[in-house]
């Protein structure tokens, strides 16, 4: 039985990323990979995410941040849209960007433009 944390965790995930994203990410896991799934969801989206200090918001816009400076383009693209999700804008996105360029370098800023971009395609053509 899954805990409470875990529960949470499955709710704001489902929230911010979709249930088509989390539910697809669920039945595609397998034994090697279960126990990331359940990881992410339990302590990620239900222990951090779910804590009231921050707004859902301003953990997506510092999410979009560390992610670039990581250079995860998956996890950046999926983040963006989360982001977007969140109500952060695409101006707020491109500011977050910009500030990537200054601390983190341009190159990183670079592929974040870009990947962002890409995301932003993806969501208009739904």
């Amino acid at each position: 039985m899954p805990s409470e944390t875990y529960r949470r965790g499955l709710e704001i995930r489902s929230a911010v990323l979709g249930e088509e994203y989390v539910n697809r990410a669920l039945a595609d896991a397998n034994d090697f990979t279960q126990p990331l799934q359940d990881l992410v969801t339990e302590y990620c989206w239900g222990a951090v995410w779910g804590r009231d200090g921050l707004a859902l918001r301003t953990r997506s816009m510092l999410n979009v941040a560390m992610i670039s400076v990581l250079n995860r383009p998956n996890e950046l693209r999926t983040h963006v849209k989360a982001a977007l999700t969140n109500g952060v804008s695409r101006e707020e996105i491109r500011e977050i960007l910009l500030q990537v360029a200054i601390y983190a370098g341009v190159p990183a800023a670079v592929d974040s433009f870009r990947i962002a971009s890409e995301a932003f395609a993806e969501v208009d053509r739904r």
